[in-house]
């Protein structure tokens, strides 16, 4: 992210970029930074948009090839076209011999790093990974926002924000603002604030339905599993997050046994640092044994819906009695 930066501070532009991974807002962030230094606002004749798996790479190379009108370059963005996953030899053969007066920006979520074209931009152009931010990079992004607007909070206040938006930016940031927006007339955000204004993700409320199964506060489980179904999530999909929340504490646990920290236990789980934390928190309240037949119940109550023996509602209602019994 540093180098890409001191791309577009010192306007010093590679023919290529590649901008991929899991952190959607700062992707889009780096994506419109681009486009905002490389063209002129409104300028529709030196920039061209290919998105999906339908792009046609000969159409873009045409295009690469054309030269810019009255403008230092040409810009095309070209996102989710699969072109990182399945092969595309016209384009990987095409990046080295890419006219200076051209930039091909693609923009993708996922990419296999084994893939040609990845490789030629990897030489050529520029490649970006963006990741997941640990929490302290989130608060410091929070606390940096919050600043600007002349907003205190506490540490406990921002931790439980977290918990309710999740390592995604793209929500943290509609969720801020929200929280900034109840909050005009005042220049101190409480908990009772985050409470109140903000709304918890789906996995936010597993987790806390993991966490009220495993104290044995059943009446507060089962009060969240009903939120959920006030919320229109299927049922099928709250016992595959329930199911996912298990495995991910059993995972945790098993690796915490064996000796690892919490950042080597987060690239093994593949979540956030912050995440794997809480993860490792909860897991104490479980054995591995524990886990492991909750895993197993899980299964078996997805069984019992699949052959008509028990209502989708009642099988993830009963497997929640069941463990917080």
């Amino acid at each position: 992210m540093k180098m890409l930066a001191e791309d577009i501070k010192n306007r010093n532009f590679k023919t290529s970029y590649l901008l991929f991974g899991e952190e959607a807002y700062l992707r889009n962030q780096y994506k419109n930074r681009l486009k905002d230094a490389l063209t002129e606002p409104g300028d529709t004749m030196n920039f061209s948009r290919f998105e999906g798996k339908g792009t046609d790479p000969a159409e873009i190379i045409s295009l690469a090839d054309t030269l810019p009108f009255f403008a230092e370059r040409r810009l095309i963005l070209v996102e989710d076209s699969g072109f990182f996953k399945n092969k595309c030899d016209e384009l990987a053969d095409y990046i080295p011999r890419l006219p200076d007066t051209t930039c091909l920006l693609f923009v993708e979520t996922e990419v296999d790093k084994r893939n040609r074209l990845y490789k030629a931009v990897q030489k050529y152009g520029r490649v970006t990974e963006f990741q997941l931010q640990d929490e302290r990079t989130l608060m410091k992004w929070i606390l940096g926002i919050l600043k600007k607007e002349k907003k205190n909070v506490t540490e406990a206040t921002l931790r439980l924000f977290l918990e309710y938006t999740g390592s995604d930016m793209e929500n943290i940031h509609m969720e801020l603002e929200k929280l900034l927006s109840y909050t005009a007339d005042r220049d101190v955000i409480t908990s009772g604030d985050v409470q109140e204004i903000c709304t918890m993700q789906t996995t936010g409320r597993i987790f806390e339905m993991i966490r009220a199964i495993a104290e044995k506060k059943q009446r507060l489980a089962l009060d969240l599993y009903y939120d959920l179904l006030a919320l229109k999530e299927p049922p099928m999909r709250i016992l595959f997050l329930i199911a996912r929340q298990f495995n991910q504490l059993l995972l945790v646990k098993s690796l915490a046994a064996k000796g690892l920290d919490r950042a080597a236990i987060a690239s093994r789980a593949q979540v956030a640092p912050f995440v794997a934390g809480r993860l490792m928190t909860q897991a104490r309240s479980f054995t591995l044994q524990q886990l492991e037949t909750a895993v197993r119940d899980c299964v078996k109550a997805e069984e019992a819906v699949k052959t008509g023996q028990m209502t989708d509602v009642l099988s993830v209602e009963l497997l929640i009695v069941q463990y917080s019994a």
